[in-house]
Parts: structure tokens; sequence; C-alpha cells
């Protein structure tokens, strides 16, 4: 008998993935649905700017939550699927409420800024587990969140 998955992890190392890969996933729903607020209700001068890029934000963001909770399926357990438990599990809080462009901006810079940091964790993990593909999915979103900080961290200096 061995204690490896089918995708020959140890089950051991899988398992602690996959529960900081549910970790990331609720704080993924959690952000998605305050972008998908603040797209719905930003108002100012910027409107139409903030607008089109909190779509944007929303957009990639819905399809890194499918790809998380696949990732969880590929290593053999379950992704979590309710919302009180996104709510439990997720470091980004709900925000409810806003419509002010520039606090709508700092709600998404501080939302990237948590998901970069638990990604950072599971690369860690999946490092030392010798799981490549989560390895690769989680650098390859922070590669990319980066960049967005930075563009989020110019606007607000404007």
């Amino acid at each position: 008998m061995t204690d490896t998955n089918s995708i020959g992890l140890h089950e051991g190392s899988a398992s602690q993935l996959a529960e900081k890969l549910n970790h990331l996933l609720a704080n993924y729903q959690i952000f998605y649905m305050n972008v998908r607020g603040y797209h719905w209700n930003v108002r100012g001068s910027d409107f139409f700017e903030l607008h089109a890029k909190f779509e944007e934000f929303y957009t990639d963001l819905l399809a890194k939550v499918d790809e998380v909770a696949e990732r969880i399926l590929t290593l053999g357990h379950k992704p979590v699927h309710a919302y009180s438990d996104y709510v439990t599990l997720s470091r980004i809080q709900e925000d409810k409420d806003v419509h002010d462009g520039i606090t709508c901006v700092k709600g998404v810079l501080k939302g990237y800024q948590t998901i970069i940091e638990l990604q950072r964790e599971l690369l860690a993990l999946a490092s030392d587990a010798d799981d490549e593909g989560t390895a690769a999915q989680a650098g390859d979103y922070i590669r990319e969140q980066e960049k967005t900080v930075w563009m989020l961290n110019a606007y607000l200096s404007k």
C-alpha cells in the first residue's frame, strides 16, 4: 500500500496543500465579491475608468477561483463551496457599501496584497512537497499580481 495520491504526491503533503488551497479559494471568493461590488457601486469622476478596470479584475479573479478549486480536486481533495465557509476561512473581509473610487482601489490593492501573501505561503509548502503543479500555479499568480499591485500603487499616488 502506498501513501501517495494519484499524481504521485505524498498524501499527507497533498492534504496540507489542499487545506492551504481551500484558504486561498475562500480569499479569492470574498475578494471576487468585493471587486464585483466595487464595479457595481463605484461613483465619481473616475467612474468609467474604474468600472471597466474592476470588471477586468473580477473576470480574472473568477477564472482563478475555478483554477484553484480544480487544483484542489487534482490533489484528490474537495474544494469548499459554501459561502459561510469562505467567510470563516478568509483573511479578506467583506467590504460593504463602498462607492468612492479611491476607497475601492485601496480595497483592491489590499485584496491583492493578501492574496499574494497567501500564495507565497502556498508556494513554500508546495516546494517542500515537490508539488511543481501547485508551485507553478502560485508562482504565475504572484508574478502577475505583483505587477497589478505596482500599478494600483501608481494609480493611488497620482
